[in-house]
């Protein structure tokens, strides 16, 4: 669809009310899961909606928003019907042919007769740029049958990509978060990579567009960060230092100052997890900078507690209790409509669980202990890997101060979760706290937290 013709959807900027795009979008997915629908919704998503880029949600957004505001009809909502915007006909006369690639399983391309997909955001172009990767990963997640992958060039011959393909880019980053907040990270790190690699064949190729080429910058970019989070995660700690290393690069070649935040403060977190607490600070010292005239607090927020967690390593408790006072000021500030998309996990559990680690790396587990229950207990149920994470922490946090059972009841807890999160650093602190509670196996919760870990252990995981 043309974006220089565009008109604005006043009737659902209006429904938002007060809420920001982030808290909006989070009330979407909620009201997904009551109806049994899945839906990746966003910030960038709402903001996409509002300024009418999007002039017809799919069909499962259609069922959310009705069910969200019951006897409302898609034009009530400030969308165009959906004959309007659907088929061949409605595309020729807005004169934007599809600029798809051939699909390796068969399917018709968007526009094929026969074929009823209706917007940008439709499954079928979705998927046209997903087969390069994230629909396998989707397929894998779930347990369902693995899809093919592609090896082709995502656009076809002689053609250079458009907005088509830079609104598949970002729904495909989209999708990979959602996956990660529900399954973690084991599980979707080597398919990912292809919708990577697919994506900077799209850079290299370049679109006409000056907007659509920013488009498929920041997409890529944020792809990038996305994949090297799931290495990250999964204790590939080079290869994730390597792709924030490219997000970061992208970030300075399309001067976008919002990639360039995000990637140092991926780059921050990181550093302090391989032990280069130094670095970990001046990454998220540079991230600040980077973010000083975005508008967002909550960003700055986030990015002073990544600086405590520097300082934390560093065991400097002066510098680490100045940063975490103002990321609590910053937090405090509320959200806003800068809030870049890739925050929604950063909430106020979040804030209590980053708080936490700092605690426990400058050894005082008593009060990590305090601010990891709170993480756990204010988690968003949608967030089941955090939960797993939180609740890891919690145990881990219990067993440094002595409270064994309770330390053996969180991890018993977490062993519950594995089935479904699959991260490596939810394993390997659990198998630190069943270190830590060895000598106390004559208790009998302890004793049987060590018999299901031990369990879990020699059970071999699937990816």
């Amino acid at each position: 669809m043309a974006t220089d013709d565009v008109t604005p959807n006043a009737a659902f900027r209006r429904l938002r009310g007060h809420r920001s795009p982030g808290e909006f979008a989070a009330a979407v997915r909620r009201a997904g899961r009551e109806i049994g629908e899945q839906v990746s919704c966003d910030a960038r998503y709402i903001h996409r909606v509002e300024a009418g880029v999007i002039r017809c949600p799919n069909y499962a957004y259609e069922r959310v928003f009705r069910h969200m505001f019951p006897g409302y009809s898609l034009t009530d909502l400030g969308f165009a019907t959906r004959e309007s915007v659907r088929g061949r006909g409605a595309r020729a006369a807005r004169n934007t042919p599809p600029v798809l690639p051939a699909s390796p399983t068969g399917a018709r391309p968007y526009g094929a007769p026969g074929n009823d997909s209706t917007t940008e955001e439709s499954d079928v172009q979705r998927r046209a740029f997903m087969t390069g990767g994230s629909a396998a990963v989707a397929a894998l997640a779930v347990g369902a049958a693995a899809v093919p992958q592609a090896a082709a060039a995502p656009t076809a011959k002689g053609r250079r990509p458009g907005a088509t393909d830079a609104a598949a880019l970002e729904e495909a980053v989209r999708r990979i978060r959602l996956l990660d907040d529900r399954h973690g990270a084991d599980a979707l790190y080597e398919k990912a990579g292809h919708s990577l690699r697919a994506a900077f064949s799209l850079l290299d190729e370049g679109a006409r567009s000056r907007h659509v080429n920013d488009r498929l910058h920041a997409g890529a970019g944020e792809l990038a960060i996305s994949v090297g989070w799931l290495a990250h995660d999964s204790g590939r700690f080079a290869e994730a230092r390597s792709h924030y290393a490219e997000a970061l690069a992208t970030a300075r070649m399309a001067a976008d100052p919002a990639l360039e935040a995000h990637a140092f403060c991926n780059t921050a977190f990181l550093a302090r997890d391989a032990g280069r607490p130094h670095e970990a600070v001046r990454a998220a010292q540079a991230a600040q900078q980077a973010a000083r005239h975005l508008g967002s607090a909550r960003l700055l927020a986030l990015l002073a507690l990544r600086e405590a967690g520097g300082w934390a390593g560093v065991g400097d408790r002066a510098a680490c209790r100045e940063a975490l006072a103002r990321a609590k000021a910053d937090f405090a500030k509320g959200p806003a409509d800068a809030d870049p998309e890739w925050m929604s996990f950063f909430s106020e559990a979040e804030l209590a669980g980053l708080e936490a680690q700092c605690w426990a790396m400058l050894g005082d587990h008593t009060k990590a202990a305090a601010h990891t229950r709170r993480a756990v207990a204010l988690q968003d149920p949608h967030f089941t890997r955090n939960i797993a994470l939180y609740t890891a922490q919690l145990a881990a946090d219990l067993a440094a101060s002595g409270a064994a059972d309770e330390a053996a009841d969180a991890g018993t807890r977490v062993v519950g979760l594995l089935g479904q999160v699959k991260s490596s650093r939810v394993r390997a602190m659990l198998k630190s706290t069943a270190h830590a509670l060895r000598p106390h196996a004559a208790n009998a919760s302890v004793a049987g937290f060590l018999e299901r870990h031990q369990a879990t252990a020699l059970t071999p995981r699937t990816a």
